[in-house]
């Protein structure tokens, strides 16, 4: 018996829409239906689209590999741990960064399984986690995105993606936060603004900067149905998540732009803002970071720590010379 037939599996877009925490006061009696209510509660939590569907597949895995389908509830330990750090199906060993998605999904269905009353402890608690070093950021230059800009064809599907790019890039928007944006998002109040559900499940409320406005405006009235004609829940944007990245990693290739990934256009909101004088509390409150050092340290990552005590060491060791004093002109 699979996973998907123990559990009734049901597809989170089936769900009827709930407020958040629905499904936890909802206290599913059994496990059948269970993993429906789950993802419904991460989808509204986080605001993700992506998360859920990649959480869903992980957890299938691992009660399928691990003979647990027909009573989830038996799930030791040591099968949290062999499923973390064992090889998967593309027969190579895990990252760090694979095992903790691996590990965070299983912890996040029996999580919900034990608020539901299903069991009484989670597997994956007392698995230990590898350490992972977070990826260095890389923002793109003003003249780097002027060329993927210009990469993007003069098509209906080139001004959706056009639209996607100025997004990413004025707003600091994730590509996943793009694609969640209905029409009902949108407010017009003298000035087009955005609210959203950011990482989190925070809520949060931006203008939109006309030449993005603008972009959208184009798109939608070139696919025929203008934003005040749209329903409110109507998504703006008819791609998937891994459509826009197929895209954008071709017009990258086409703008001869190295290393790129759509998440590298948020880097690049945060440089460009910098590098036009934006203070670091502009930068906090345009990425909707909690703290302003964990802005400070972002940006740290992405421009490179600015040293200025190397030249004194370098004159007292011998290997460099200090600069001349300029002696002041009357």
């Amino acid at each position: 018996m699979t996973a998907s037939t123990a559990l009734a599996i049901v597809s989170p877009a089936a769900v009827p829409e709930i407020v958040p925490g629905w499904a936890a006061r909802a206290r599913p009696a059994s496990w059948a239906g269970l993993e429906a209510a789950w993802l419904e509660e991460l989808r509204q939590r986080t605001g993700s689209v992506r998360t859920p569907g990649e959480y869903r597949r992980h957890v299938r895995r691992f009660l399928d590999e691990h003979g647990l389908a027909g009573d989830p509830a038996r799930a030791g330990m040591p099968a949290a741990h062999s499923f973390g750090y064992s090889v998967g199906p593309s027969g190579k060993t895990p990252s760090p960064a694979t095992i903790l998605v691996r590990l965070a999904a299983v912890r996040s269905f029996y999580d919900f399984a034990r608020r539901a009353g299903l069991v009484t402890s989670n597997p994956a608690d007392d698995v230990r986690r590898p350490r992972a070093s977070p990826p260095v950021p890389r923002g793109l230059d003003a003249e780097e995105v002027m060329r993927l800009l210009r990469a993007v064809p003069r098509t209906l599907v080139g001004q959706r993606d056009r639209a996607i790019v100025l997004l990413c890039v004025l707003m600091g928007l994730r590509r996943s936060e793009v694609m969640g944006i209905r029409a009902g998002d949108i407010h017009q109040n003298g000035r087009p603004v955005l609210s959203w559900r950011a990482k989190g499940g925070k809520m949060r409320m931006r203008e939109i900067p006309e030449p993005a406005a603008a972009a959208l405006r184009a798109y939608l009235e070139a696919d025929g149905v203008p934003l005040g004609k749209l329903p409110a829940e109507a998504r703006l944007f008819k791609v998937s998540v891994q459509g826009v990245y197929s895209n954008m990693k071709r017009y990258a290739r086409k703008a001869k732009i190295p290393d790129f990934s759509p998440h590298v256009l948020r880097h690049t909101c945060a440089k460009l803002r910098r590098d036009a004088g934006a203070t670091l509390e502009d930068v906090q409150a345009q990425l909707g970071h909690a703290s302003l050092s964990t802005t400070s340290r972002y940006l740290a990552r992405l421009e490179g720590e600015e040293d200025r005590g190397w030249a004194g060491v370098a004159e007292a060791i011998g290997v460099a010379k200090a600069k001349p004093i300029q002696e002041e002109r009357p």
